[in-house]
């Protein structure tokens, strides 16, 4: 028996990896319970900026946001745009809420956050093309065997889905410390030249972080416990 099923993941329709792992804290729960209804995507229609916050701004979408920190950075940083994350992972979800809400009155909420619990492109499927100024996919599951690449977000289907819904001028940031993955979505990237300008002009441009980017506690593990390289790709939407 197996569980193949040919293409990638916006044909297979089953989400994979941990949904869930060590138990919440008091705190964590109660901000899953009380806190994430609030902010959750609307149950039906389109993902708008207009939905979500009432007025048009800049949308930014990140997809697996682990534990939120870069998507509270961002948020943070530009309050008058509007950020979208999704993780499947609950505990990650807990996380991003407790920075989200202010670290424990460490600092003001953070009212530009609206959260999916659950799998990133149910969401993107749902926002209308040409809607999203910024799309991050950052250091997502690297899924190393072959016969598990069609599960790699970077695959052709998605990229395509992440052209369609960023409008033109519009910004994707790729983020990995894996080298499997690293040689398999530049080879993903190639076949999207039409779609997509890589920006950079020299190999500093993808092995230094580039501003307004912040560190993760996942990518200061992978460089310091693990002593990964990490690399960060920045690809403009051509018009």
């Amino acid at each position: 028996m197996t569980a193949y099923k040919p293409g990638d993941p916006t044909t297979i329709n089953r989400l994979y990896g941990r949904a869930k792992g060590k138990p919440l804290r008091q705190g964590q729960q109660a901000l899953v319970d009380e806190l994430l209804p609030q902010i959750s995507m609307p149950a039906a229609g389109p993902i708008t900026a207009e939905a979500l916050f009432g007025e048009p701004r800049p949308l930014h979408f990140e997809i697996g946001f682990g534990g939120g920190e870069h998507m509270a950075f961002r948020a943070d940083m530009l309050p008058d745009h509007g950020f979208i994350g999704a993780e499947p992972f609950l505990n990650g979800v807990a996380q991003a809420l407790t920075h989200v809400s202010g670290d424990n009155g460490e600092h003001p909420p953070i009212p530009n956050v609206r959260i999916h619990h659950g799998d990133a492109l149910e969401v993107l499927r749902r926002i209308p093309d040409g809607s999203l100024s910024f799309l991050y996919l950052l250091h997502p599951d690297p899924w190393p065997k072959a016969r598990h690449a069609k599960r790699r977000m970077m695959n052709d289907g998605p990229v395509d889905m992440f052209a369609a819904k960023l409008k033109p001028g519009g910004e994707f940031r790729f983020g990995t410390d894996h080298a499997i993955y690293l040689r398999h979505a530049l080879m993903v990237m190639r076949r999207h030249k039409h779609q997509f300008e890589w920006l950079a002009s020299e190999a500093k441009d993808f092995q230094i972080r580039p501003g307004g980017w912040p560190e993760t506690r996942y990518e200061h593990k992978a460089r310091t416990v693990y002593g990964h390289e990490v690399w960060y790709f920045r690809y403009r939407r051509r018009g």
